[in-house]
């Protein structure tokens, strides 16, 4: 947005690398007609391809690897079993060693009205206050993530509605990520967001 004034606030939770100078706009498709079933593909604004989110067949847990274009494995999130928060937990890589955790979500109460979760990075052991949170409605498919417990935004999703999407019934979303934050970062948030609504089953 022309005269936009972004907080300055940097965040680089997977790696500095995923980070630019500028707000980056992505889409996030569950269905990309070049794509098996079950795999989320994140495209830029020309439609190139930028990170794949990959299914774990035959897994004991729900668990997702979000690789690079060429494929290769950038992180690895999976649901915690007998959590009562539906708590996932991130990896970098494709390890599940508790040494490479990344980051952790939850949600910030058992029962909810609108969607609410709490993100905390590694080094949040005490989890005393959360690093950062999403907070947004599940029907109109929108959040905000937010830095902390501050108003300071990082990134916004919405729910994309076009021709396209309608047809092919495809689960596509919009985000825009604010400038020096890492947005590897912002698509394991997005996917896990869904991930958790779709699993709304009233035993939350």
């Amino acid at each position: 947005m022309a005269g936009a004034v972004y907080p300055a606030v940097a965040v680089d939770v997977v790696s500095p690398q995923f980070c630019v100078a500028q707000p980056m706009d992505l889409t996030i498709s569950r269905k990309l007609m070049t794509l098996e079933d079950g795999t989320f593909g994140v495209t830029d604004l020309n439609g190139n391809l930028l990170f794949k989110i990959r299914g774990k067949v035959f897994s004991l847990h729900d668990r997702r690897v979000l690789l690079d274009a060429a494929g290769n494995p950038i992180i690895t999130f999976q649901q915690k079993l007998l959590s009562a928060h539906r708590r996932w937990q991130v990896f970098r890589g494709e390890s599940t060693d508790s040494k490479k955790m990344l980051f952790s979500v939850r949600k910030s109460s058992m029962i909810q009205f609108k969607t609410k979760l709490e993100v905390f990075v590694a080094a949040n052991s005490k989890e005393d206050r959360c690093d950062f949170r999403i907070e947004g409605s599940w029907f109109e498919r929108s959040c905000t993530i937010y830095a902390g417990d501050t108003d300071n935004v990082i990134a916004q999703m919405r729910r994309k509605h076009s021709a396209q999407s309608i047809l092919l019934g495809k689960d596509t979303f919009c985000v825009t990520i604010y400038p020096n934050v890492d947005h590897a970062f912002i698509v394991a948030l997005v996917v896990i967001l869904e991930e958790i609504n779709e699993d709304r089953s009233g035993e939350d």
